[in-house]
């Protein structure tokens, strides 16, 4: 079952082929809520409610009518956030970018990937190693497919990073439910995170995209699909993405505990969107984005691809103004 969040307020539930509004349902995380007071998962609910009027999906889409899969009614109670160096082959690229950094032996970056491959994957109910974490934003940093994802006037480079995203709500016992999966564009500027490691934090400070399809129920093991970069009506850059378990140095449930462990990450009514990470970058390629270019991830788990422009802000001063 995929779901879809209309801008204007509604959610289309998608079985197969065929998708439908959900009666009496204005969003995602109203139905999410629902399923935690009631103690019911997220498709009960849903039938519950009922499946009215057959909509165009990929019309929708085209249209750009359709949000993220989940938002927040308050931005600001809805973060977002990440880890990296998480999947097989993740580290090459991330090692390239800071391997002068370090010429005696190996990088912070590579010793963190070790790190996950020996103890990322912890058997149930026992805590794993802590994976890297990284913070992007609230709400306002969240982006839905075909709208257009735009790089700040600081930025020296932005570059598209394929992931998985997972859903969260926090109830109001303080516990995290997870709503569900899609795809994301963890959209970083890599070449300022290149100039030092400790700018990390500086590079992850972007918007990212998601959707337009929620995956509700277990995330695949094997996630295969594919990221390209369209200029000018051509394809100028496009591999393979790997993601699931099979293809992680952490388990899911492991990212999940790091993350939620915090206390600050239990607040009843907060919305988290938490990304996965990945190993495949055209950045690591040598591809230089530029405005204009559009990004396009997909993956047949997922339903309908995401889409987005990268745009750019123009560069100022910001002044702080003493009261």
């Amino acid at each position: 079952m995929h779901l879809s969040q209309l801008k204007k307020g509604g959610v289309i539930c998608r079985r197969g082929e065929e998708a439908r509004l959900v009666n009496g349902a204005e969003s995602t995380y109203g139905l999410a809520f629902e399923a935690v007071e009631a103690g019911l998962e997220l498709a009960a609910v849903i039938e519950r409610h009922g499946l009215g009027e057959v909509v165009e999906l990929e019309r929708l889409a085209a249209d750009g009518a359709l949000d993220v899969p989940v938002r927040h009614p308050d931005p600001a109670h809805m973060y977002l956030t990440g880890t990296g160096l998480t999947h097989l082959g993740s580290a090459s690229a991330r090692d390239a970018m800071h391997a002068e950094a370090d010429t005696e032996g190996m990088t912070d970056s590579m010793k963190m990937f070790r790190m996950g491959i020996e103890g990322g994957k912890p058997a149930p109910g026992k805590e794993g190693v802590q994976p890297e974490w990284f913070y992007k934003g609230t709400g306002i940093a969240a982006v839905a497919s075909g709208d257009p994802l735009v790089s700040p006037g600081c930025a020296l480079d932005g570059g598209e990073e394929p992931e998985i995203a997972g859903f969260y709500v926090i109830g109001k016992d303080g516990r995290p439910y997870r709503i569900g999966f899609s795809l994301a564009n963890e959209f970083s500027d890599h070449v300022t995170e290149r100039i030092n490691y400790l700018y990390l934090a500086h590079s992850k400070l972007r918007p990212a995209s998601f959707g337009p399809e929620l995956l509700v129920g277990d995330l695949p093991a094997d996630i295969r699909g594919m990221s390209r970069i369209w200029r000018d009506g051509k394809v100028i850059w496009e591999k393979e993405f790997l993601s699931g378990e099979d293809n992680m140095s952490h388990t899911i449930a492991n990212l999940e505990h790091h993350h939620f462990k915090y206390a600050l990450f239990r607040q009843p009514g907060d919305l988290h969107v938490h990304m996965f990470g990945t190993a495949t970058l055209s950045f690591a390629d040598g591809i230089a984005c530029r405005e204009g270019d559009v990004f396009e991830i997909s993956a047949p788990d997922f339903g309908l691809p995401l889409k987005n422009r990268l745009g750019q802000e123009e560069k100022r001063q910001v002044a702080v103004t003493a009261l």
